[in-house]
């Protein structure tokens, strides 16, 4: 049998990490084995990226192993080292620098794409940390305008998600609505489970605020059975409440 290469490898495990099954992805990264040590880097970083996802979703700690096991001090370390810190300031404690290391990733990412992410990561920093709601806004619009322009699908999507919970927040339940369905189809597109159950809990709200209790139920019914299966407790607790 052929080998095939890091990268190909990586692009495999990327759509099991956006179908939720870290431990397949991790498992198909570590059975690869090449005599190449700038493709043991490629699958390096590509667990790291696993790990990072799983303990935001799961509320886990598999990637300080897998962050400190990845040579270099490149960009996209950098910023897998800020998601998983800004994970641990979400549902934990502690900063540890966040925001000069968003500005620091913003002004040396190197392309479009990558300086979109930086915006929104740096947008859920302001707005979830630091509770800076204007700072945060700034930055997701910036991100969606990025995400826009290189058609990034995850990008566009959490953008506009996160800009409907401010509108949302401030009173235009159809302009979310807009914002939010397009996130869900976008999402789903891509094949990204649980950013998809995330956003169609949001949804759930929506429907609740519009005045469609029996509805609301049903969706938060179904997304909590899909988030009990992946185990991800942020979202079983949001669509129990929904649900009660």
């Amino acid at each position: 049998m052929s080998q095939l290469a890091a990268v190909d490898v990586v692009t495999a495990a990327t759509h099991l990490i956006r179908a939720g099954q870290w431990a397949a992805a991790t498992d198909l990264l570590t059975a690869a084995r090449p005599d190449d040590a700038a493709e043991r880097e490629v699958l390096a970083l590509g667990l790291a990226e696993v790990t990072v996802d799983q303990d935001f979703g799961q509320q886990t700690d598999h990637a300080s192993p897998a962050l400190a096991a990845v040579p270099g001090d490149s960009w996209d370390l950098a910023m897998l080292k800020f998601r998983k810190d800004y994970a641990s300031a979400l549902f934990q404690s502690g900063g540890k620098n966040l925001s000069e290391r968003a500005l620091t990733l913003i002004d040396e990412a190197p392309d479009d794409g990558r300086r979109g992410a930086a915006n929104f990561w740096a947008g859920a920093m302001a707005d979830n940390v630091y509770e800076q709601p204007a700072e945060a806004i700034e930055y997701y619009e910036t991100a969606l305008e990025l995400g826009e322009k290189c058609d990034d699908e995850w990008l566009t999507s959490m953008a506009l998600r996160h800009l409907g919970y401010h509108t949302h927040a401030a009173g235009d339940l159809a302009l979310a609505r807009t914002q939010w369905e397009r996130s869900t189809e976008l999402l789903q597109k891509a094949g990204y489970l649980r950013p998809a159950l995330a956003q169609q809990t949001m949804l759930a709200v929506l429907l609740r605020d519009e005045g469609d209790a029996a509805g609301s139920r049903a969706l938060a019914t179904e997304v909590n059975r899909w988030a009990r299966q992946l185990g991800i407790p942020f979202i079983i607790q949001e669509t129990a409440e929904l649900i009660a």
